[in-house]
Formats: structure tokens, sequence, C-alpha cells
């Protein structure tokens, strides 16, 4: 059974990240999305609620895995047996910084190796930090994230 590593702080999950993971599980038997706790990150939602907004969000998954993890991501990787890192590339911008971090995984486990897929064009510029600034304004972003976590946003 071939495993995917799906990382990211997901502060909230949006549309964009329900597109890698719904196509990472059409290509690999199971997506573990892997919520970093990020505390140096500081986020807008507590790890407990980010994981439950994912679990909420993927229902409908039938091969999606969710944990946690607050160490090296090589380090997770071997825990759950795959050597396989899914990112998300959704500008030019994301590729120095991505790059980066594929080429010091791999340094750190030549095995690792880390496959970049870009959202469908319609989810190309949705960030958490978009939809973050958005509610901290009060807006309306229910069309950048999954319909399901709504009522979570609201009580933020």
């Amino acid at each position: 059974m071939k495993k995917a590593l799906y990382p990211g702080t997901f502060d909230p999950i949006t549309k964009g990240h329900i597109d890698i993971i719904e196509r990472a599980g059409k290509i690999f038997d199971g997506v573990i999305v892997a919520v970093a706790a990020s505390v140096v990150k500081q986020p807008m939602f507590s790890l407990e609620e980010r994981k439950q907004m994912i679990s909420l969000a993927t229902v409908h998954c039938q091969n999606v895995t969710i944990v946690s993890f607050d160490n090296l991501l090589v380090d997770l990787a071997k825990q759950v047996n795959t050597n396989i890192i899914i990112r998300g590339l959704r500008a030019v911008s994301d590729f120095e910084y991505e790059l980066q971090m594929g080429y010091a995984n791999a340094s750190l486990d030549p095995n690792i190796e880390t496959i970049y897929m870009m959202p469908n064009l319609q989810n190309a510029f949705i960030s958490s930090s978009v939809v973050r600034t958005i509610l901290s304004h009060k807006g309306d972003c229910s069309h950048l994230v999954p319909q399901e976590i709504l009522p979570m946003l609201d009580k933020k």
C-alpha cells in the first residue's frame, strides 16, 4: 500500500487543500494529512480545531487519515511508514520555499521523495492566510473553504 504524507498547518483548511487531498487520493492508496502544531506561527485555530475541520471536510474521502505532529517531517514520515511527501504549489512565490524545504528534507533522509501538486485554477489563489484575514474583518469566506467547516469559522 503506497501512502503519501500531506503536511501543513491547515489554519484553516481551504478548498485548495481539499483539491490536493482529493487528487492525491486518486494517485495513492492512502493520504495522511499531517497537521503541524506550528506554535511558532501562532495559529488562529487550536490543533484540535484544525484536526476537526479536516475531519469534517474530508468525510467523503475514503482513504484519508489525519494525524498531528510537532517534530521533524522526515521523522513523522518514518513513523507513518512512508517516504512520499505531497506539497502544494499555488504560485511561483511558493516554489522557492517549497524547493528549499524539499532539499532540506532530502538532506535529512535521502529516501524522502517530495511531489509538488498545483491546485486547480479556481483554487490557485486561496491560502489560509487570506481566509484568516477575511475572517478577522468579519468578511464572507464561504467561497474559499469547505462548507462543512463554516459553523466552526463563524465561532471565531
